[in-house]
């Protein structure tokens, strides 16, 4: 095979991005405009996005979504407003009330169709109880660097909420509600993506402060209080979520699919390892590149390519203070593993374009960038234990940049094993 095997990992991953499109997925799943009110509300990297599609649909609509900074799309009716993501901002609560505010005028006649994806646990916001938003903020500080699992610190971000855990879909009640999610959060549970603000939820707050604790977190004293009962999160069966529909339209699992058929083209043989992959992001990172080693020990020259992908969420414990993500330290950690193996090549990317808090998607790795580290006296194992892995991949000009692309399920791990003689 002629082509530059780093260029294949980049169209793989582009294929994965497209495939995740709202403007493709939810268009034929609109139907009639609803007679009567209709409110089109959301939140999350891909809603902007995802209320283009619907006007593109239905043409210009009442309502309000909340997307991150940068990524905004032109709308006829919608209005777009810009937040702040990972960290929420006092944008993002001014928004939430707002889009509250058009939630509570519903009647029992009028229609909601909301759009949630990935990036809507920051960016709607309304604190519980006497929690201010520095506070809101310390808290996702802290769980954002603690490396516990999404659905951990979703747990928490529920019981601090006003509008998590389905107390956004309660607000609009008796209304009619029909939510639209693109999921990015491993095993695409409703209730996970965004913390759930239309889904009910069975977690208590006794759990949400396990939680903290277990991360010895510094709690003020009002998020122990809001913490101390009961919170307003609903349970699965509430009679306030009974007009309520969800449906998951994308998903991780999806884009590997789309990922594997367009290396099929190519005459790559694939395997998938699993869309739903947890963990600290160098141990995995560890794990795959031996993994990859292994594969590539028992092929024989003349054998096909063969393509290891996979996707799921990473975590990052901050040990330095570099600029990283999980995607980034998952592929540097994999990089000291490989030590310029020939033969094998790397992409990991963050589908939404943001590879933890820095504008950089993720990175590639490839034989000759073992070579370039050694030339250029980069300390590659310095660079991992400072959480520093951005600045490696920015030296060594490995980087992928995309800008916004306006979907995100999360992350996408691909590795491509030639056979060596």
């Amino acid at each position: 095979m002629d082509i530059d095997p780093l260029q294949i990992l980049k169209e793989l991953f582009d294929t994965a991005v497209r495939s995740a499109d709202p403007m493709t997925l939810i268009p034929p799943l609109l139907g009639p405009k609803p007679a009567g009110r209709l409110l089109v509300i959301g939140a999350g990297k891909a809603s902007a996005r995802m209320a283009e599609a619907v006007e593109s649909v239905w043409g210009a609509c009442e309502g309000l979504v909340i997307t991150r900074y940068g990524y905004a799309r032109p709308c006829r009716g919608i209005e777009i407003i810009e937040a702040g993501h990972p960290i929420p901002d006092e944008t993002g609560v001014t928004a939430t009330r707002r889009l509250l505010e058009l939630l509570e005028r519903c009647g029992p006649e009028d229609h909601v169709l909301t759009l949630i994806s990935g990036g809507g646990s920051a960016l709607l916001v309304c604190p519980a109880g006497e929690i201010t938003l520095a506070e809101k903020q310390q808290i996702t500080n802290q769980l954002l660097a603690s490396g516990v699992a999404i659905d951990k610190i979703n747990i928490v971000r529920k019981h601090l909420s006003k509008v998590k855990g389905g107390q956004l879909a309660a607000a609009a009640y008796p209304a009619h509600m029909r939510t639209l999610m693109i999921s990015d959060v491993p095993g695409d549970n409703p209730a996970h993506i965004a913390s759930g603000p239309t889904v009910g939820d069975n977690s208590t707050a006794a759990e949400a402060r396990a939680i903290l604790d277990g991360i010895k977190a510094k709690i003020p004293p009002s998020i122990e209080a809001a913490l101390a009962g009961s919170s307003g999160v609903l349970a699965p069966g509430a009679e306030a979520l009974s007009h309520t529909e969800n449906r998951v339209i994308a998903s991780p699992a999806q884009s590997l699919a789309a990922a594997m058929k367009r290396a099929q083209d190519y005459g790559v043989q694939v395997r998938i390892l699993g869309d739903a992959i947890e963990g600290e992001a160098r141990d995995i990172g560890e794990q795959q590149a031996k993994l990859a080693l292994d594969l590539q020990h028992k092929m024989k020259p003349g054998d096909a390519p063969l393509l290891l992908l996979s996707g799921g969420e990473c975590t990052v414990t901050r040990r330095g203070d570099g600029v990283g993500g999980p995607n980034a330290e998952f592929l540097l950690s994999a990089f000291i593993t490989l030590a310029g193996a020939e033969g094998i090549y790397g992409l990991a990317c963050d589908t939404d374009g943001v590879d933890g808090a820095a504008e950089v998607a993720g990175a590639l790795i490839a034989p000759v960038a073992w070579r370039r580290a050694a030339a250029r006296g980069l300390d590659v194992h310095a660079f991992l234990e400072n959480n520093d892995s951005h600045s490696f991949f920015e030296k060594l000009e490995m980087q992928i940049i995309t800008g916004p692309t306006l979907t995100n399920v999360n992350d996408f791990r691909a590795f491509l094993i030639y056979p060596v003689a």
